[in-house]
């Protein structure tokens, strides 16, 4: 069964068109990553899953259930880390965990939640004197509450160092291998690619491609980068090189040639530098960002 449903769903704030007629489909257990400029319509999706608004045309579903029609069953099957969260902080972690479990119906144990989230040893502190990361794990450990099916994240790297944002992207792995679905909306391209199964791109409220990264690349016909040393630079080997088919440009400095091509002409340039006399010696090559991949499908950079 499908995790998440979108038939044709559009969105209008008056003459403001947020969202038009996406069509997605989530599958159970995997990380999927939901991309695209600001204002390009991810927070608007998120709000129609949670049925925080409503659709002007079209249906979400999460797990078979109607969003708006069957909310309750929605929600009691997912976790939810919102961009803008509020925590209190005169109160503990244990006892913002013990209220979401209260509130949820659930038997959950607080120091099970938090040593998931990896502050266990804080769970006594009043959340007052925490920083932004901490409150970060805090917040997920709350939408963990029950062991959700689904786990929806907007923006959870935001604002966070690189340690925090890696242990985060530990944690969303763990949840996963759990056999947890998670949504990662972000605009954080490089936490995105490191942690999704696949992305959806949105731009003005369409949704402009879904596929794996690997796949985005093969659609994009975007370029990969070829570092091939050689023994030696022949004078026609430049040459030789650019007339490959799917070859963009060529860059020679010292012995080393440097080929910016599609995946498909990686080894017709190998050849065509040996035919004109080189004898390659060692090789490696670097795939276009994912970075560079929203760049193609967009028309805007990421803030």
């Amino acid at each position: 069964m499908a995790a998440i449903e979108l038939d044709g769903v559009s969105k209008r704030f008056g003459n403001v068109v947020a969202l038009r007629d996406v069509d997605l489909v989530v599958e159970e257990g995997e990380v999927f990553g939901f991309l695209g400029p600001n204002g390009a319509g991810k927070s608007t999706t998120i709000d129609v899953l949670l049925d925080y608004v409503r659709p002007t045309t079209g249906t979400a579903r999460v797990f078979g259930h109607d969003a708006q029609r069957e909310t309750r069953s929605v929600h009691e099957r997912m976790g939810v880390l919102p961009d803008a969260y509020h925590t209190y902080g005169h109160l503990t972690p244990t006892q913002h965990v013990a209220f979401v479990a209260e509130a949820r119906g659930v038997d959950a144990a607080p120091e099970q939640v938090l040593d998931r989230v990896g502050i266990l040893g804080a769970a006594d502190r009043r959340v007052e004197g925490f920083s932004k990361g901490m409150r970060q794990r805090l917040v997920l450990g709350m939408a963990l509450v029950g062991d959700p099916d689904l786990l929806v994240l907007d923006e959870p790297t935001t604002g966070l160092d690189p340690n925090g944002a890696l242990a985060m992207r530990e944690i969303i792995r763990a949840e996963q291998e759990r056999g947890t679905t998670v949504f990662f909306s972000s605009h954080i391209l490089e936490q995105v690619e490191a942690v999704c199964d696949r992305v959806g791109i949105l731009q003005d409220g369409e949704l402009v491609a879904v596929d794996s990264i690997d796949g985005l690349r093969d659609a994009a016909g975007a370029e990969a980068t070829l570092s091939v040393t050689v023994d030696r630079v022949p004078p026609d080997a430049p040459a030789a090189v650019r007339a490959v088919e799917g070859v963009a440009r060529v860059a020679v400095e010292g012995t080393t040639v440097t080929v910016a091509c599609t995946d498909a002409a990686k080894k017709p340039a190998l050849d065509a530098l040996e035919r004109a006399g080189a004898t390659v010696e060692d090789f490696d090559t670097e795939e276009a960002s994912l970075e560079e991949l929203f760049a193609t499908y967009t028309t805007e950079v990421p803030a």
